[in-house]
């Protein structure tokens, strides 16, 4: 029992940290991309500590590292249009945004593992455009490119979900982890020239507090948060732990006001479109649950 509870403590101060990174995304001066070209450049190298770069090698075949190197391209993107969407609107309305990954990943997992479509997730899926159309009433058109950029995300996010569901079980998570990062920062590296045509005001080089902005995000809302759901997940279920992890745009919203104060600048009915979509998320492993496969078939 005391194992569970641990286990608890730990998923929750998990998803706290991963909820804490657009409270960073928003106080780091630099534009999205830099943040997360920093961002997986450290996390990489303190990664490197806990992988065994020996054993990774010899672990997994060329086809799957590049496998897992594709996957950590749409990371890449994933992140850059995450803080996009910050820089755009504001972190609340981002995390909101990203709470329709599950709606993203119901409609997507089908397609491409070719199953059928669950009632309940097509149900949910429907629930939630009512709560955007919400939270999309009350913006300014410059916060509705953030509000498109932030569903991008989570479209983003939904794609390189799916695909590691597919191969997460074919390699050690840390080492894939490893792999999936260090491609997104090459491949960033090598997007450098594209990022300086577009934005050639904009600057690669942290400023004062950045720097420790730059290394909470990437030690503690990364890495440190990382190998806390994996210690967590050994104890866990996966309907106790979906419902935990659903709690970051919760955990997220609640730091933005506390710390940004973004409240002031957000109409009531941002809060109404956000308790929708957060009924749509927060019921998805309910009906799950009640409505999907016995546990002992194949999971969706």
């Amino acid at each position: 029992m005391q194992a569970v509870q641990k286990a608890y403590l730990q998923l929750h101060l998990a998803v706290l940290l991963f909820g804490f990174t657009a409270i960073l995304g928003d106080l780091i001066t630099l534009a999205a991309f830099p943040i997360v070209w920093w961002r997986v450049l450290i996390t990489s190298v303190s990664l490197l500590f806990l992988v065994r770069l020996k054993r990774m090698v010899k672990e997994i075949p060329r086809k799957l590292f590049l496998q897992y190197a594709g996957i950590g391209v749409l990371v890449a993107i994933h992140w850059v249009t995450f803080y996009g969407a910050i820089k755009l609107s504001n972190a609340s309305i981002t995390l909101v945004c990203m709470a329709t990954t599950s709606f993203f990943t119901s409609l997507l997992e089908p397609l491409i593992l070719r199953r059928p479509i669950a009632w309940y997730e097509l149900a949910l899926g429907i629930l939630i455009i009512p709560g955007m159309m919400l939270i999309a009433s009350d913006l300014e058109s410059g916060m509705m490119l953030g509000v498109w950029t932030g569903l991008a995300s989570a479209f983003l996010a939904a794609l390189f979900a799916i695909f590691n569901k597919v191969l997460i079980d074919k390699a050690r998570p840390m080492a894939i982890t490893l792999i999936e990062l260090s491609s997104s920062w090459l491949f960033l590296t090598l997007c450098l020239p594209l990022f300086f045509f577009i934005q050639p005001e904009a600057r690669m080089m942290p400023e004062g507090l950045d720097w420790g902005y730059l290394v909470i995000l990437a030690l503690l809302c990364t890495t440190l948060a990382y190998v806390l759901s994996l210690l967590a997940l050994k104890h866990l279920t996966a309907f106790a732990s979906n419902l935990t992890v659903n709690l970051e745009p919760v955990y997220g919203v609640l730091l933005a006001m506390l710390i940004l104060k973004e409240h002031q600048e957000l109409e009531p009915n941002f809060y109404w479109g956000m308790s929708v979509i957060l009924l749509a998320v927060f019921s998805y492993p309910i009906l799950k649950r009640k409505f999907g496969k016995p546990t002992n078939q194949p999971t969706d």
